[in-house]
Parts: C-alpha cells; sequence; structure tokens
C-alpha cells in the first residue's frame, strides 16, 4: 500500500509579493498533486500539504530554493488517505491572529527548547539551572481536550487572541519557574513566548516544533492522549498515526 506523506512547515519571514507567491505556490502545488493549505501573510508562511513522497519532497525543495525558505524545516507524518479534500492558498495578515501588531517573530525567535532537553526536564521536573519547569499550553480548550502534557496549565482559551490577557491575568505564577509554552506545530506558542518576554515573565522557552515535533523525536514522552490536528485525521497519537477523537 502507497502511503501518503504528510508536511507541516512553518517560518516566521518577511514576506512581500503575496500575490505572486500566491500564483506560484499554487501552481507549483497543483503540478505536483499536492493537496492542503499554503498560508501566506506579512509575517510568513504555514503550509499542510498531502501527496506521494517525491512530490512532497520535490515542493519542499522547490521552495527552499527561495532564499526566505532556505532554512525551512518540514515535520512528517503517514496516512493510507489524503487528508485534504483540495489545495487551498490564501493571504492573511497573520499567520496566528493575535492581534498584538508588535509581536513580531519574523524579527527575532523566542528562546526555543529542543524536544529531547524538554523530555529531560519534563522527567526531572527541573531544567539545568534548577528551576521548575511548569508546561503551559496555548492551543483552544477543544484542541486540548484531545491531549496534552500531564499537569500541564490550560487556560481553557477559545480562540488565540484570549492568551494574552489571560496571560497578564496569571503571570506572577511563573515567578521562579522556567515557562515551556507549546502548541501543536510551533506557531502559537512561539508568539506566546516572545509576549510572555515583553511581559516580564522571565525564563520563558518555546517548544521547538510544538507537539508533532515532540512526538517525532520523543515518542511523546510525558504527554497524555493524543493531538489534534486541522485535518481530516483529526488526532495523531505519539506514533503520528491517526486516531479517532
Amino acid at each position: 500500500m502507497t502511503q501518503i506523506i504528510n508536511i507541516a512547515a512553518y517560518k516566521f519571514v518577511g514576506l512581500a509579493d503575496l500575490e505572486q507567491r500566491k500564483t506560484e505556490m499554487m501552481a507549483q502545488a497543483q503540478a505536483l498533486a499536492l493537496k492542503g493549505t499554503i498560508l501566506l501573510t506579512p509575517e510568513g508562511i504555514n503550509l499542510f500539504l498531502a501527496g506521494q513522497r517525491a512530490e512532497t519532497e520535490g515542493f519542499l525543495a522547490w521552495l527552499r530554493q527561495d532564499n526566505a525558505f532556505a532554512d525551512l524545516e518540514a515535520k512528517y507524518s503517514v496516512s493510507e488517505d489524503v487528508p485534504f479534500k483540495k489545495l487551498l492558498v490564501k493571504i492573511k495578515e497573520e499567520i496566528i491572529r493575535m492581534n498584538h501588531p508588535t509581536i513580531r517573530p519574523e524579527a527575532g525567535r523566542a528562546p526555543a527548547v529542543d524536544a529531547h532537553t524538554a523530555a529531560r526536564w519534563i522527567a526531572e521536573g527541573k531544567d539545568d539551572a534548577g528551576r521548575p519547569v511548569v508546561l503551559l499550553d496555548t492551543r483552544n480548550d477543544f484542541e486540548v481536550e484531545a491531549g496534552t502534557f500531564k499537569g500541564a496549565i490550560n487556560w481553557r482559551l477559545s480562540k488565540f487572541t484570549e492568551f494574552p490577557q489571560a496571560l497578564l491575568e496569571h503571570k506572577d505564577e511563573f515567578a521562579g519557574k522556567t515557562v515551556i509554552s507549546f502548541c501543536t506545530g510551533g506557531i502559537r506558542c512561539e508568539k506566546a513566548a516572545i509576549f510572555m518576554a515583553d511581559a516580564g515573565v522571565e525564563n520563558v522557552y518555546q517548544l521547538d516544533g510544538g507537539i508533532l515535533k515532540y512526538f517525532e523525536q520523543t515518542g511523546g514522552v510525558g504527554y497524555e492522549g493524543n493531538c489534534f490536528v486541522f485535518d481530516e485525521r483529526r488526532s495523531l497519537d505519539a506514533t503520528l498515526s491517526p486516531q479517532p477523537v
């Protein structure tokens, strides 16, 4: 049976000529018979695409010829079928809406902790400096219901634009601790970590690559349940296999 390769990738980088990029990316993805969504914004790109392995790799190779995406990293999973009905290329103002234009990840990334280091800190309950580690889920509540890290903080957000106010109400609780913000693929937790640092929270990191990369590299140490995804698979377990919600 032929496996379908699913790729997820994002990068915060200042982009211009969005209409031209949209036209070119649509043509290239169509030529390779890929389905999914590509989101283009002035602050960067976010994509979820599925197809045969050679075609998905071909699209990434083509995309990386653009200097803006030369170091674009992708996360991979497999499925029996393509979990998208069609191909969409959209232009929006933000990759993920936060309504805080001063938060500009394309101008400089938030400090990140890699999956293996995060797994060690989670297991030990402290970082390398001995500070207690807390995990902050930046996703919406319905996503958290599918699964999250054991003991993670969940502010029961209904949308990401609620995150800044929730942080301001709770930031004093993080004094003396190291915070790892996490999300599905890295976008929300990157914006969240920058906002938290700007708001005066010390020792805050984003989980590099989000839950999906954590699953890929660690097998999901310390995570309970599945990870909700926004395609027809609906939910992935720690082996990145589709599971019913």
